[in-house]
């Protein structure tokens, strides 16, 4: 990931009114994306999903949907992990999420309603 340059209080200004459009996409809305935060999660690139999936709410105007983080839950090797909530179905556990897998999970499951099956790890009824 790549870091912005700040050379001036413009710079900063800006920065930070990008990021609040991102953060925007965090709460509001039944549906729910949960991405684990944990060591463990951070380590094995759960800041770069996070991103991931900020950007791609964003890029899509999808406003409605609440973006959360939990910590470690013990499930260290399938890490990073993304859970889909979706309401009135059950909760959906992803594992080894990356960047690249987020437009998928986000369009196939979240908006479409189908689950990506090979990045499922857990599920809960």
């Amino acid at each position: 990931m790549v870091l912005p340059k700040i050379r001036n209080l413009e710079d900063l200004r800006k920065l930070k009114e990008e990021a609040k459009d991102l953060t925007s996409a965090r709460s509001g809305g039944r549906k729910k994306i949960i991405v684990g935060m944990g060591t463990c999660g951070i380590a094995a690139g759960a800041r770069e999903v996070m991103t991931a999936i900020l950007s791609e709410l964003d890029k899509r105007g999808i406003k409605d949907v609440a973006v959360e983080t939990t910590g470690c839950i013990g499930m260290c090797q399938h890490e990073p992990l993304v859970d889909i909530i979706r309401p009135g179905e059950p909760r959906v556990t992803y594992g080894n999420v990356k960047p690249e897998d987020v437009s998928r999970i986000i369009t196939e499951h979240l908006i479409n309603g189908n689950i990506v099956w090979e990045k499922v790890i857990g599920r809960t009824d």
